[in-house]
Formats: structure tokens, C-alpha cells, sequence
């Protein structure tokens, strides 16, 4: 399904607009069709239809035949006249490479496209995207990426370039079956299209081209029937005795797929627009609204989003579980580029606000579609071609902060695929649920599969040197938060790791290699992230004859603190008598940050200075999470401050370090207090902090 979403292309008497770089950037499914009233009017125009780069008077007559039916989304028909002829323009070789991607022709497209690339002006940004698109298709995954570095290079402000620069080195993670997920393709699917499932009270609604019509209307499009929205039983990991949802929905063209609110009282669905004129031929797709009389016991009259447009698509409505707030797909002006996500909210009139875009997290030049917010966890799912993936759509999951969503994160296989894998669907507990896909091995065309989650988390991560270069041959360990070991492994030429773990834990990752000093992070799988990333940082270890006395000119004086012997005093905070503050930390974290290096060098240059000081190092944390939890982690705070000191001062054994959890905050904010939820992040990021008290002088 290469088809999802078509862009706009409306006639206004005999004025129109067409653009190969939105052709080129069409997603996939069904969202505008051509109306049949109207291929009576394209019939009479359609001779008048230039190449959109070159004038038809540079175009054979299968060149001309091509792009007539290449611009109503007949791609077959537009494949057989472009392939009739031996030269074709820069524009119908393009043409023509898009259609044989659109009809899942890759290899086919792919030869087309190294063609179009010998040609003159055959080589724009846009054909290296789209041309890497193709080889993942068929796989092609090294070669894919060398065509999209070329992206890159005309490109790099492209929010699809900068995503692919950030994540490309997690490609083999993405590809590695680690039976995270445990897909199966349903007994319901048909030959037809069924995809785009939701929940309906307890049942299943979905959309789908299957009809019991002997002679159905078919779409210009694809040749296949339009859809219907279907209701079907769940019977353990399967659907069972789907049937129409609603027959008096059921239209001349595209109906589905469909949303609904908690208690099954009112839809959203998409639907193709019926009221253009016969000179309007693009029909794009809006969304409809329709709530539930009980005492009728029958559905209402649809009734239009206020923001449905001729001009462009609204669709694929997410609801959430009270019906007022509704996430979706729509391709207006002034987004990223594509089909981006779209968030509206409705008051207790029911008035609809206006539409806010998800921003550039979520959104790219590419499409995002299909949008699904799990409320309970507050992760927004959908699906892309813009981000990095595997090929066609993806599926990616995002968690929300605050008001806005934080990094999209590609669920990887067996999930995603070469194919497009999209419109999924989660329970509350992000255990079980449904998604859809075209992936080879199903029954046809789009499918509905079920998937599990037999892990709850994974931890991807990366092993690098100072300088960010990914580190092969490390040696890379997973301890829980008793330091036992959990599972290694060695990291191959891309320095990639990656393990399975469970929520709601603290764990350690250790990285050694050969001639590197071992390094080590910690993270823990709290929160709503089903990925959690951590890197292992080591540092190169110099050789023994790289160390080199360096000359008097060259040493740079270090500025030290002055401190005054007689006047230290046992049992005294050492900040208070040198003049520097306690270290803090991040939330949940004890790595070390760099503002405190700063204060630690003080406490270095000091101990340097006084060989028989020693010092007890007091870790604390403010009163978040448990009592437990908190200890363990102020004695982590304490042992990474201690041992920052012990590896810099002689006589590391006068260091002492201990943690003290949440018993000893400097203000009133206690998780056990009424007003504890007055208490600003700053309240509790003074909580968080390591003292040093010298305990010899």
C-alpha cells in the first residue's frame, strides 16, 4: 500500500496545480480519490496536461498517456504507457520510478531510478530520499544509507536528515529480533484491505475493502473495492464474525477508520468529501462525527468536522477516552511538510478549539499518520516515513513532558519491517494490542495483526570515547542494582548493545576494552519509555612511552584556594571554610555533572595541600520515590563523589563516604507533608547534594 496519503489537486474551471515533489511525497493508503462523476471532465482536460518540469511538446504520446494516468493514481496504467517507450523524459522517468514503488514493484523501481539518475536534472534531493525509500524496501540497508548521506549533504536543515544523522547508528539494534514483540496474523484478514483498528466498548471496529457485492464500486486508484468500517468479536488473540458497523454510513466511496470515546457513545471517523463539484476531481477525506441515541438505539446523522477543507485531507481521528480531545492526520498549509499530526480539544458545548501542530518532534517534510494517544502512560504512537526506520512506515512512540512530546523512538522489528507497519493500537497496561501492516506472509495487501509485549523495556546504548566515536570490540556488562550481573555482550565495528529489562528498576552498565579506562552509567527503566537509551563512555589510557615530561614553559600555573590551617576545625562543613558549595545532582541521576567538577577540584587542590585531612562525604536526595529507593541512590551519589577525589589526591584512604537517602533535607519539602506539592524543582534540587565535612584535620 504505496497510496496513503495523495496530495491535493483540485480544479477550479480549467486551472490546476501539480507537483511531482508532492507525488513523490505521497505516504501510502487511501485518503483522496478520483470521483467518478468526474473522469468525464478529466477526459475532456486531460489532453491538455503538461509534464510538470518540461512542456509536452518534449513528450512522446505514451509519455503524455503516462502522466494522465499517473496523475489520477493509476499507476498500472501509468507503468504500461511509460514502459511503451524507449526514451522518456527526466519527468516520466521519475514518474514512473514513484509508480512502480506505488504498486510495490521495488526492484523494478529501483532499476528505474538508476536510470533516471544517468539522466540530465535526475538528481535532486528529493529522488535520493525517495530512492534510499526503495532499497529498504527490497532490504538494502548499506546502500540505502549511502544514497541518504547524499540527502544529507544537499539537505542537512531537512528535519528527515538531521533525524537520519542522529539515529542511523541504531539501524542494527532496530533490525535485531529479540522477541521483544509477539506478532500474529489474525484469522479475520481478508484479500482485501483491513487495517486501522480501535477499541468499541468490547470489540474491535476496523476498515476494510471486503464486500459480499458481486459487481462493487471499485476505486480508480487501485482497482479495489472502497471501505467499509467493520465491527468484529475478540476472541482470545483473535477477531471473530466481523460485520458492517453501520450500514447507513456506508457511502460511494472511502468510509473508515473510525475512533470512538471510552463508553462507545460517539465516533469520529474518515470519510471521502461527496460534496465537490464535477470539476473539483481531486475528492479529499474529512472527518465525521456521530453520537449514540440509546433511547433510539441508533446512530445520529454525521455530522462535519469544523475544520474539514476541500482544498486538503483531514483524517485518521484519534479519540480520547472522554471524546474532548482528538488527535489527526491532515496535510494543510503550513506544517512540516507532508501529512503531520495535529492535536483539538472541544468544550463542554461541544465546540471544537483550534488545532495545534505536534511540532517538530513528531512532525517531518515526510508523512506522520495514523496517530494513537495511550492515555495511562501518556505515549503517543504513530507511524512515519519522515523519521529514521526500516522501510515505508514505521512505528514510532513518544512520550509526553509537560505539554509537548519528547523524541520519537522507532519500535524496531519484528514491529516494524521493510514494509509499511502502521495504525497501531495499545491497552491500558502497554501489554497487548494490535497494529497493521503489508508486510510479505500476510493474506493480501494490508493486514491486521495482534502483538504482545513479552518484555515490559530495552536499553539500547552505544560504547564511544570522549569524542562521541562508537567504540567496537567492548566489552559491555548489565548489572541490576546489587550489582549482579544480568547479561554481556561485546559490541561489534558500530559499538552498538542492546538488552531486555524490566520496568521499574535501577540498573549499571560497565564497558571494558583494551588500552581504555573501564566506564560505567547507570539508568533505571522508571516512567513510560518503552526504550530506554544509555551509553557507555570509556576513556583512552595512555601508553606508557606516550607520556612525555613536559617542558617548564609549557606548564600552565593552576590557581588554587588558599585555606588557612589553624583555621580548619574537626567536625566542620570544608565549604564553609574554603568558600565552595556542596555538589548536586540531576533527578534520578549520580553521574557526576560538569558544574561540580569545578567544585571538586577545589576539594582536590585543598587535600593536596593538607596530606592528612580527611574528609566524610554526606549524599542525600530529596523525597521522591521510595525510602528504599532513595537510599540506594544516595549511596551511589556518595561512592561517584568519593571516588572523583580518590582517583585525584594522594592518600585516597582519607576519603569516607556515606548516603543518607531523603532523612536529612535542608527544607520543608517532605513527600510526607500536606504542602509538599508546593515544592518547586528548586526546592528539591537543593535536596540533592553531597556535603563534605573534614573529620581530621
Amino acid at each position: 500500500m504505496k497510496n496513503l496519503y495523495i496530495p491535493i489537486i483540485a480544479f477550479i474551471g480549467m486551472s490546476y496545480t501539480i507537483s511531482a515533489q508532492q507525488f513523490a511525497l505521497a505516504s501510502k493508503r487511501y485518503t483522496s480519490e478520483i470521483d467518478s462523476e468526474s473522469k468525464i471532465f478529466f477526459k475532456k482536460i486531460s489532453s491538455t496536461l503538461p509534464g510538470e518540469n518540461e512542456p509536452a511538446a518534449k513528450k512522446s504520446k505514451n509519455e503524455i498517456k503516462g502522466d494522465k494516468f499517473y496523475f489520477i493514481y493509476s499507476y498500472n496504467e501509468a507503468i504500461e504507457a511509460y514502459s511503451s517507450e524507449d526514451q522518456l523524459t527526466t519527468d516520466g522517468q521519475r514518474k514512473l520510478a514513484i509508480s512502480y514503488y506505488k504498486m510495490h514493484k521495488d526492484t523494478s523501481s529501483e532499476t528505474a531510478y538508476l536510470k533516471l539518475f544517468t539522466m540530465k536534472d535526475g538528481n535532486n534531493s528529493e529522488d535520493y530520499f525517495n530512492y534510499s525509500m526503495v532499497l529498504k524496501s527490497v532490504k538494502k540497508y548499506e546502500e540505502a544509507g549511502k544514497w541518504m548521506d547524499k540527502f544529507v549533504e544537499q539537505t542537512p536543515q531537512d528535519l528527515r536528515a538531521i533525524d537520519y544523522k542522529a539515529n542511523k547508528a541504531s539501524l542494527p539494534l532496530l533490525l535485531e529480533n529479540n522477541a521483544k514483540y509477539k506478532i500474529n496474523n489474525l484469522n479475520i484478514n481478508s484479500d482485501a484491505q483491513d487495517f486501522g483498528t480501535s477499541y468499541y466498548k468490547n470489540k474491535i471496529v476496523f476498515a476494510s475493502s471486503r464486500t459480499t457485492k458481486s459487481m462493487p464500486k471499485t476505486s480508480y486508484r487501485n482497482g479495489k473495492p472502497y471501505l467499509n468500517i467493520y465491527v468484529a468479536d475478540v476472541d482470545g488473540d483473535q477477531l471473530k464474525d466481523p460485520e458492517n458497523f453501520n450500514k447507513s454510513f456506508n457511502g460511494n466511496m472511502n468510509e473508515g477508520p473510525a475512533s470512538f470515546n471510552k463508553e462507545g457513545t460517539f465516533m469520529a471517523y474518515s470519510k471521502n468529501n461527496y460534496t465537490l463539484t464535477k470539476k473539483e476531481l481531486i475528492v479529499n477525506i474529512e472527518i465525521y462525527f456521530s453520537t449514540y441515541d440509546k433511547e433510539k438505539d441508533k446512530w445520529s446523522e454525521p455530522e462535519s468536522f469544523v475544520l474539514n477543507n476541500k482544498d486538503y485531507s483531514v483524517g485518521q481521528p484519534s479519540l480520547s477516552e472522554d471524546g474532548k480531545t482528538m488527535y489527526f492526520t491532515c496535510n494543510k498549509p503550513g506544517g512540516f511538510g507532508g501529512a503531520d499530526l495535529y492535536k483539538v480539544t472541544r468544550d463542554d458545548a461541544g465546540t471544537w478549539g483550534n488545532s495545534t501542530n505536534l511540532g517538530n518532534t513528531i512532525n517531518t517534510e515526510g508523512n506522520e499518520v495514523f496517530p494513537f494517544y495511550q492515555e495511562e502512560k501518556g505515549i503517543l504512537f504513530f507511524a512515519s516515513n519522515g523519521h529514521f526506520g526500516l522501510g515505508g512506515l514505521d512505528i514510532f512512540s513518544s512520550t509526553i513532558k509537560g505539554s509537548v512530546f519528547g523524541k520519537a523512538t522507532n519500535l524496531g522489528a519484528p514491529l516494524n519491517s521493510s514494509s509499511d507497519d502502521f495504525s497501531i493500537l495499545m491497552d491500558s497496561s502497554l501489554t497487548k494490542g494490535y497494529f497493521s501492516s503489508n508486510r510479505v506472509g500476510g493474506s493480501s495487501d494490508d493486514d491486521i495483526y495482534s502483538v504482545k509485549f513479552i518484555l515490559n523495556k530495552k536499553i539500547n546504548g552505544h560504547a564511544k570515547d570522549k569524542n562521541e566515536k562508537y567504540l567496537a570490540s567492548t566489552f559491555i556488562t548489565l548489572l541490576n542494582d546489587k550489582d549482579y550481573v544480568i547479561d554481556t555482550v561485546t559490541t561489534k565495528s558500530d559499538g552498538a548493545f542492546s538488552f531486555n529489562v524490566e520496568s521499574d528498576k535501577d540498573f549499571k552498565l560497565t564497558g571494558e576494552k583494551e588500552k581504555y579506562d573501564d566506564g560505567s552509567n547507570a539508568f533505571s527503566t522508571y516512567g513510560s519509555e518503552l526504550i530506554v537509551k544509555s551509553d557507555v563512555t570509556l576513556l583512552l589510557t595512555p601508553k606508557k612511552e606516550e607520556i612525555v615530561q613536559a617542558k617548564k614553559e609549557d606548564i600552565v600555573p593552576v590557581k588554587k584556594e588558599k585555606t588557612v590551617a589553624e583555621k580548619i576545625k574537626v567536625n566542620e562543613d570544608l565549604g564553609k571554610i574554603v568558600g565552595f558549595k556542596p555538589i548536586y545532582f540531576d533527578f534520578h541521576e549520580y553521574k557526576i555533572r560538569a558544574s561540580a567538577e569545578t567544585e571538586l577540584n577545589k576539594i582536590v587542590n585543598v587535600l593536596n595541600e593538607y596530606p592528612s585531612m580527611s574528609l566524610q562525604l554526606n549524599a542525600h536526595t530529596d523525597c521522591r520515590s521510595s525510602n528504599a529507593y532513595n537510599q540506594r541512590l544516595s549511596n551511589r551519589r556518595a561512592k561517584s563523589s568519593a571516588d572523583y577525589l580518590k582517583s585525584r589526591i594522594k592518600n585516597p584512604e582519607r576519603i569516607h563516604a556515606k548516603g543518607y537517602g531523603e532523612t536529612k533535607l535542608i527544607n520543608a519539602c517532605s513527600c510526607d507533608m500536606v504542602d509538599a506539592g508546593n515544592c518547586t524543582e528548586e526546592d528539591h534540587q537543593a535536596n540533592r547534594r553531597t556535603e563534605f565535612i573534614i573529620i581530621k584535620k
